[in-house]
């Protein structure tokens, strides 16, 4: 069976109970969503970008004007939804019809199936595709296959590369450009990014997905406003499972020192299936005690077989004795991870609480004057 909107085989419903993911598209983020959660996951929706459109279209409409009057060799189509949005405003303006006859002399290259779509549904044809998907690999085809001194019309994806352009025009071309929209990153205001920065500070989300590297670089930006940027990355570089849809996404991942997940192919089906995957089977912790199996999957515990929805805290405390295996968890320790301040009669109240929601008594012993362990 398969899901037709996600384009990934459907899992069955309890796949992801208990893991909690941050989605942080703006665009398409109900899919991601909506895959999620059909799989049991609970996700927290902060889009820490918007695709934004000018107050008005003077400047795309003077910039069409001139790409009509200039007639460029070669067009880099890099994004579905930029070059829709093109149109539309050529449309509008009464430059349409004008747009697409010198296109249609213009040789077209495509970052991908999408612009190719796009491309198509405008009723032009497109002559070849960028071998990586990306900007940088566009550029390096239109270097190595066209005669120095053309001119190059690009079609900007939310963010200009200046550095892609530059490379042209070391090479001998002309370049002009469009911007049909672009990025803005959320306000400092924002109460959902303000609750995406402290769940992946506090390793409360198991995963978070990003689809454009402008939303990587919006998280990065809310982390700083809010003095939690240290701790975002060393989260995303430890506890929270980072995943992005290609490598142009994940680039500013790479840079802060992130590892992040990506699937082979580059699409968002692609990705869904991905973080599934990663989280069933690698996330998911289990220990045989002599109460019986223990697995944690994200916030859920599930003690011989019985489910329980752990808090925050609690959470954090079974999560360091899972981890330990048996092995005596210190009071000093136990503190640490339940908050890098809280004192340890704070630390044993929250114990408490713990073992009273999992109740399976002797299943957390204690080792007097020594700390905790799981009761193997």
């Amino acid at each position: 069976m398969t899901d037709e909107r996600a384009g990934v085989a459907a899992f069955r419903p309890d796949q992801l109970a208990g893991f909690r993911i941050g989605v942080t598209s703006d665009r398409r983020s109900s899919d991601l969503i909506d895959a999620f959660e059909r799989r049991g996951a609970s996700v927290l929706h902060a889009p820490t970008v918007h695709m934004r459109h000018a107050d008005d279209d003077a400047a795309v409409i003077a910039d069409t004007e001139r790409i009509i009057a200039v007639a460029p060799d070669v067009l880099l189509a890099t994004t579905s939804y930029g070059m829709r949005r093109w149109f539309e405003v050529a449309d509008s303006a009464g430059l349409g019809e004008d747009l697409q006859g010198v296109l249609t002399r213009s040789t077209i290259l495509v970052r991908g199936p999408k612009a190719r779509g796009a491309v198509r549904a405008a009723g032009l044809d497109d002559e070849g595709m960028s071998d990586e998907e990306t900007t940088a690999s566009l550029v390096s085809k239109v270097i190595a296959e066209f005669p120095a001194g053309i001119t190059v019309a690009v079609q900007l994806h939310g963010q200009t590369d200046e550095a892609q352009l530059q490379r042209l025009r070391d090479a001998g071309d002309r370049v002009i450009t469009v911007a049909p929209y672009s990025w803005s990153v959320a306000e400092d205001s924002d109460e959902r990014v303000t609750r995406l920065v402290d769940a992946i500070a506090g390793r409360q989300l198991d995963s978070v997905t990003f689809t454009s590297a402008p939303a990587v670089d919006g998280l990065f930006a809310a982390a700083i406003a809010r003095g939690r940027y240290a701790e975002v990355v060393e989260a995303l570089a430890t506890d929270v499972v980072a995943a992005g849809v290609g490598p142009v996404t994940t680039a500013p991942l790479v840079a802060a020192g992130v590892a992040p997940l990506q699937p082979e192919r580059f699409r968002m089906g692609a990705l869904i299936r991905l973080v599934c995957e990663h989280l069933e089977a690698q996330s998911t912790r289990r220990v045989v005690t002599r109460h019986g199996e223990v697995e944690l999957r994200g916030s859920l515990a599930i003690v011989g077989g019985t489910p329980v929805r752990l808090t925050p805290a609690s959470l954090s405390l079974f999560r360091a004795l899972v981890a330990a295996n048996g092995a005596v968890v210190s009071r000093r320790e136990l503190s640490i991870a339940l908050d890098g301040d809280t004192d340890e009669h704070a630390m044993e109240v929250s114990l408490s609480r713990l073992r009273q929601s999992l109740g399976t008594p002797g299943l957390v012993a204690t080792v007097v004057k020594r700390g905790y362990r799981l009761d193997v």
